[in-house]
């Protein structure tokens, strides 16, 4: 098989600096109005056709080399709400948004594709078949409407007559380098929750007037973690996390209403199902002492199932190419991503790419950030998974 080592290299100097652009300037799911201007004006100036607003803010391309199978890369492009603490030269430069998941990084590896895919082409070692490169945006989150960025973009026609789709998460946890790729779950399910415990107010001095809600709510908070303890089995991967508290008016009055929000995350259904029910039952384990308990969902992220055969021709591909030491099984992680969605409906693969500094960092951290001296690998990995697919499928 060709392979697009060294010509990724070659590239390394415009990744990095494309990356760090990328980084200074973060924007949140469906407003990368200036991300996905720069992506689109990089992949017209390859000379590709470009739709652009895709599911809002997404851009779509492809290199066409005739008839065949139609293969999707795709990388999202959506920053966080946390505020940075760099000590780097590329800190992001808008107050309170940060690209702290790799995001930056994704989008400028999959630009570095499309141009190792165009000199494929050029020098006749591309396939037949086309690749459509799908930059979305609003992995994170959803909208007003509880979609994703996959969701408005498969809305909007950008996965019809796909084959195959590969997706690629860089790992700032992971030993810079390493290529992760197995078969089945590798993502879980993952939905957002909120729980509203209303009580009633009285002042602080004279709580047995009111009906504490901050109490209560503590209460149900770990009645809710013993609960899901015992509602799964130890070897079922599932959890229940609560991030965010919020609640009370003022330092002396009891609080009347205490919000708590979280995350439910498994791999299967009934699982799922079973953490959910466990939780309700612990808070409304609250009612009898006066409390009113209310449970809101957002829509679900599936978890993320990477095809057996697809997986199995770019695993076999990515040892080819890149060799033994390099290519690792893919562990199981209860992080979610809306990549689900693609996988539900298409025979897809969704692989890591090892990316740790000497210092490893968290995702989704204010001192996120990785090695991207690994990008051109991650350009060359998506450009041989794209050619392993084009000559595999029928």
């Amino acid at each position: 098989m060709h392979t697009f080592t060294e010509r990724a290299e070659a590239l390394a100097d415009d990744l990095v600096s494309l990356r760090r652009d990328l980084h200074r300037h973060p924007e949140l799911g469906f407003q990368e109005v200036r991300t996905s201007q720069r992506v689109a004006e990089r992949l017209e100036g390859l000379g590709l056709p470009v739709r652009r607003q895709v599911g809002i803010t997404g851009v779509v391309a492809e290199i066409e080399n005739g008839a065949g199978p139609t293969v999707a890369l795709r990388a999202d492009m959506d920053a966080l709400p946390i505020q940075e603490d760099a000590d780097h030269d590329y800190a992001s430069t808008s107050p309170g948004v940060m690209h702290a998941c790799g995001h930056d990084g994704h989008t400028a590896g999959l630009l570095g594709t499309a141009r190792l895919l165009l000199d494929a082409r050029e020098a006749g070692l591309l396939p037949p078949g086309t690749v459509r490169l799908i930059f979305q945006p609003c992995e994170e989150t959803v909208d007003a409407e509880g979609k994703s960025g996959a969701m408005r973009m498969m809305d909007e026609g950008a996965l019809e007559g796909v084959d195959a789709a590969v997706g690629m998460h860089l790992g700032a946890h992971l030993t810079a380098g390493l290529l992760l790729v197995g078969p089945g779950p590798v993502m879980a399910t993952a939905q957002q929750m909120r729980v509203r415990v209303l009580g009633r107010s009285a002042h602080a001095a004279l709580p047995h007037e009111g009906i504490d809600a901050a109490v209560l709510a503590a209460q149900g908070l770990l009645a809710a973690q013993t609960a899901v303890s015992r509602r799964i089995a130890p070897t079922d991967p599932g959890v229940v996390s609560f991030g965010r508290i919020v609640g009370g008016t003022a330092p002396n009055v009891v609080a009347d209403e205490v919000v708590l929000e979280g995350t439910v995350r498994s791999f299967s259904p009934e699982v799922h199902e079973r953490l959910i029910s466990a939780m309700e039952g612990a808070f409304r384990g609250l009612e009898p002492q006066g409390a009113w308990v209310k449970f809101e969902y957002e829509p679900s992220f599936p978890a993320v199932v990477n095809h057996p055969r697809v997986t199995s021709v770019v695993r076999e591909a990515f040892l080819e190419a890149f060799g033994p030491d390099r290519v690792h099984p893919q562990p199981s992680l209860l992080t979610g991503e809306d990549f689900g969605f693609i996988a539900q409906e298409i025979p897809s693969v969704f692989f890591w790419l090892g990316a740790a500094l000497d210092e490893p960092r968290s995702h989704h951290h204010p001192r996120f950030d990785f090695d991207d001296s690994v990008l051109p690998l991650g350009s060359a990995a998506m450009a041989t998974a794209a050619v392993s697919l084009l000559r595999a499928l029928p």
